[in-house]
């Protein structure tokens, strides 16, 4: 990597680490190292979600929390994020790429139980392979979730088995993608006669947009230091999305 090189190109898994720790500050929320960009002064603790680029936006008082696992694969060849596309028959959210996870169950012994438990369910990942490393800020969503990121590093070799009817397909994607802010993109669709703006991370043929491109977005501000301030998004890239 020469010296004009972005930080992210060349970061390996104990360069990941060290970026997560220093990014908690040595600090904790729930018991679960805490990586926030609160602890840079950019942003208060009052979370993250669908908010951020809405300001005003209104969401359900009775929020129902849930938890996903952001599964960093580290590769002998580089570090990727592994996602999932969401099966085309279920009713909500269908077709859209998302983290493993899902909803806080009675049976769940914590948030971090909860997101390895969706991900076992869901692609066959086994929390063996799993080292999880704590957590981001609280996601809220427009539909009323409080979504709690796991940050985990899944050690290959690996087996996935993907359950068909919650997930088409589970594929990864260079982590330097996510972490390079030029390809956080900002659009927007007309909903119930507003204007709803979203992150959304276009790669290859795959739209991830919605509360997985805010968490991502959340991720690449944690991992991006003091003196490394990202750029601002370019606004010529932004577009519309009719998606429901």
């Amino acid at each position: 990597m020469t010296s004009s090189s972005p930080w992210f190109t060349a970061l390996n898994r104990p360069g990941f680490v060290e970026r997560f720790r220093t990014s908690t500050q040595g600090r904790e929320l729930e018991g679960l190292p805490h990586a926030s960009t609160a602890y840079y002064g950019r942003t208060t603790l009052s979370g993250r979600g669908d908010h951020d680029l809405n300001p005003g936006m209104q969401v359900p008082a009775d929020r129902r929390p849930a938890a996903v696992l952001v599964p960093i694969v580290a590769r002998e060849d580089g570090l990727s994020l592994l996602l999932t596309k969401r099966s085309e028959t279920l009713s909500v959210h269908k077709g859209q790429v998302s983290f493993p996870g899902g909803r806080v169950e009675d049976q769940d012994l914590n948030v971090v139980d909860t997101a390895l438990r969706e991900t076992e369910e869901e692609i066959g990942l086994d929390r063996d392979r799993v080292e999880v490393l704590g957590r981001l800020d609280t996601y809220v969503t427009r539909t009323g979730f409080e979504v709690v990121p796991i940050v985990g590093l899944v050690t290959p070799p690996f087996e996935l088995k993907i359950d068909p009817v919650e997930v088409d397909e589970a594929f990864e994607v260079p982590l330097s993608f996510v972490l390079d802010h030029g390809n956080h993109q900002r659009h927007s669709r007309e909903w119930q006669n507003t204007t709803r703006f979203f992150w959304v991370l276009p790669y290859r043929h795959y739209y991830i947009w919605g509360a997985t491109a805010g968490m991502l977005v959340n991720l690449a501000d944690v991992l991006t230091l003091p003196n490394e301030s990202p750029p601002k998004p370019d606004d010529s890239l932004a577009g519309t999305h009719a998606a429901g």
